[in-house]
């Protein structure tokens, strides 16, 4: 076993693992109040579910706008400053954050960690692809949402039992992951971008975003994911009001449901990731949304702890199959000039679903009855595997005429 954890590390450079270290360590701070922000939120703001998610819609909105100046300036000025610039950011935010006390202060951070959180995801992204060789990017991609995981296991269980305490020490350890982070980056990490030749892609006139809006199937599969993504999305931003509002489920039993989900990617991923490389990455990416849509609809039949957590074992299940083949397809097809906007443009995904999400689901709530939340998340996801699906036969039937043709 120490051998092959010994090769293991071997086979990926020190930065990688530099990386992995420090999402582990900003994950578990963060981790510590993540879960519990919208419980927080309302119980000081004392206004209506459908009016406190809107924050989250307001973080989500933003982060639309943000992805895409991310991807420029990750392909431009460098993957590490803007990753750096993300964690600190956040740092301080989470310490202001503590001292919210209006709907319009907490609207107002949302807003800013909205502004600044994509420049991390897409920058550590196209770091990530720039340090590894593709035959090597799925697993690299599974490893470091194991340890990313692996801090999300720890945080929530830690913040559950904190934030019945005060909330004030899960807003400390959130600030402490997120800079500690930073200035590991700022000291120990070096820029992996590659300043492009007069001839590239990025100083042709038709170069940057406009080639990345030209390819119509990448963008297709972007919005199928993201439109999907709403129904994972709906029980991460709603499931512990519903649990605690429905059920009496309190902060420091529901913080095993994000640690299972946590523990599982830690311990689970890689040999979940063995059998998914094997297959095209479509099919792949359809099968996870319809067992990440399965998760969502059966909380609509639970009632208990156990129940819920029932719920979570089968979201994650889908969770392990569909994120890291998305991220590798993304970094497989993207040109390397171009890769911080193609993967800025696939965050789009992310933040459709961050935005869409507590609308939808605070809606259904409070309109239709809290059951309706989970019916609507398994419709959504659902649809969005059908729509994968079709996405793959596509591809399949250009990719053989094409075959043909040569």
């Amino acid at each position: 076993m120490l051998n092959r954890l010994r090769r293991i590390y071997t086979e990926y450079p020190f930065q990688f693992w530099l990386m992995v270290f420090g999402i582990f360590l900003s994950t578990a701070g963060a981790g510590m109040i993540a879960p519990f922000l919208m419980i927080y939120a309302s119980e000081k703001l004392g206004l209506p579910l459908s009016t406190v998610v809107t924050l989250i819609t307001i973080n989500a909105g933003t982060g639309l706008f943000s992805s895409i100046i991310a991807g420029t300036l990750a392909d431009k000025i460098g993957r590490k400053v803007v990753m750096v610039i993300s964690l600190a950011a956040n740092g301080v935010i989470y310490l202001f954050m503590m001292r919210a006390d209006t709907y319009a202060a907490f609207a107002l951070l949302m807003f800013l960690t909205g502004l600044v959180n994509p420049l991390y995801q897409v920058g550590a992204d196209a770091m990530l692809a720039d340090l590894i060789p593709s035959e090597k990017r799925n697993d690299a991609y599974a490893i470091n949402r194991m340890l990313n995981n692996a801090g999300f296991a720890i945080g929530p269980a830690v913040g559950g039992f904190i934030a019945a305490l005060s909330y004030d020490y899960a807003f400390y350890g959130a600030a402490a992951g997120m800079i500690l982070y930073s200035l590991l980056l700022l000291f120990l990490a070096r820029e992996t971008l590659v300043k492009s030749n007069p001839g590239s892609l990025l100083n042709k006139p038709d170069g940057g975003y406009a080639q990345v809006f030209r390819d119509k199937g990448y963008l297709a599969f972007v919005l199928t994911l993201g439109g999907g993504l709403i129904a994972p999305g709906m029980l991460w931003v709603l499931l512990a009001v519903y649990a605690k509002t429905n059920y009496q489920i309190p902060e420091n039993q529901f913080g095993w449901l994000p640690t299972t989900n946590a523990l599982m990617c830690v311990f689970v991923q890689y040999f979940v990731t063995l059998i998914t490389r094997r297959y095209r990455p479509l099919p792949v990416a359809a099968v996870g949304m319809f067992i990440y849509a399965i998760g969502v609809g059966s909380v609509a039949l639970m009632s208990s702890f156990w129940g819920f957590w029932l719920s979570m074992v089968i979201l994650t299940f889908g969770e392990l199959t569909v994120v890291p083949t998305a991220s590798t397809y993304v970094a497989n097809i993207s040109p390397p000039d171009l890769r911080g906007r193609y993967m800025s443009v696939y965050w789009l995904a992310w933040g459709i679903s961050r935005g869409g999400a507590p609308l939808i689901g605070g809606w259904l709530n409070d309109h239709v009855s809290p059951h309706s939340i989970w019916i609507g998340g398994l419709v959504i996801g659902l649809t969005s595997a059908v729509g994968l699906l079709l996405l793959s036969r596509q591809k399949t039937a250009r990719e053989t005429i094409q075959l043909t043709a040569s």
